[in-house]
């Protein structure tokens, strides 16, 4: 079966910046969509970051773009999350996530992430 497992959480001061990681297995990598996702405790869970299959197609939601960059490394089945100006906002608990499509998924097609990560604290102080 699909397994992601996240890692690079940690406590970081407003301004730092940290770098999640995702090593997947039980799936043929290449071929799909990866995504990053986060939830904060009585909120439902947000969209992060898409990336697809090949990595030359990427999306952001608005509160991380340019600050944010998704990346991949087919031959190893990893995908990382580089996180800079973190700010106290984006203290969540940060999920990886598998799609069952090839392309960046659009906001209507969310629901095509499917595999799910344990996920890894993130904790911005000010």
């Amino acid at each position: 079966q699909v397994q992601l497992v996240e890692s690079g959480g940690g406590l970081v001061q407003a301004g730092g910046s940290l770098r999640l990681s995702c090593a997947a297995s039980g799936l043929t990598f290449s071929n799909y969509a990866m995504g990053w996702f986060r939830q904060v405790p009585g909120k439902a869970r947000e969209f992060v970051a898409a990336i697809n299959y090949s990595g030359s197609r990427t999306r952001y939601a608005d509160s991380v773009k340019g600050r944010f960059t998704i990346s991949r490394d087919n031959a190893k089945k990893m995908v990382w999350l580089q996180m800079n100006v973190l700010q106290p906002e984006d203290t969540a608990v940060y999920y990886c996530a598998a799609s069952i499509v090839s392309h960046v998924p659009t906001d209507r097609e969310l629901q095509s992430f499917g595999s799910w990560g344990q996920g890894t604290q993130v904790t911005v102080s000010s």
